[in-house]
């Protein structure tokens, strides 16, 4: 019985030490940023808004994630499908920079002038704010998913000759 008692007793304690199944719950910005596995630097979907359209959608989208005017918004130019902005800084006066791509309807942005250069990354990790968008005619609507599951939204009307 002795003998019995103890080989039972190991294979109860090896199955106990068997990988755990439950993973535990995502965030909010898990849930919405899985759609974005893109790793930095690399759109994940093909990018289907004309230049003039991407221009509109960067301004509308930096100035929502920055609390900025749109007008303050100025494009210094497109490399590919990466449009660079700049605006004015709010506190000093000097100017902000930083990139912006669209990869399906999210507006991803990194910063090009941060203090330390780990800061100037693209901002689609796990953590970070979700920012969306829904283009109808000159309207842009931004959805944003914050870290914590709230949600903001804003339109701007952005016309043809503001492009």
């Amino acid at each position: 019985m002795n003998l019995t008692v103890v080989p039972m007793l190991a294979l109860f304690a090896l199955a106990a030490c068997g990988e755990r199944t439950d993973a535990p719950a995502a965030t909010p910005t898990e849930k919405v940023s899985a759609v974005n596995p893109a790793s930095d630097g690399e759109a994940s979907v093909p990018v289907v808004l004309t230049a003039p359209d991407l221009r509109r959608v960067c301004r509308a989208g930096l100035a929502s994630i920055h609390g900025q005017d749109v007008s303050a918004m100025e494009v210094d130019g497109i490399e590919g499908q990466v449009v660079n902005l700049s605006w004015r800084a709010p506190v000093d006066g000097g100017r902000k920079r930083g990139q912006c791509r669209v990869d399906g309807d999210l507006v991803t942005w990194k910063p090009v002038d941060a203090p330390t250069p780990e800061s100037n990354r693209w901002m689609n990790q796990s953590g970070d704010p979700v920012t969306r968008f829904v283009l109808d005619g000159d309207a842009i609507t931004i959805n944003t998913t914050l870290p914590d599951g709230t949600t903001a939204s804003q339109t701007v009307e952005l016309a043809g000759e503001q492009r």
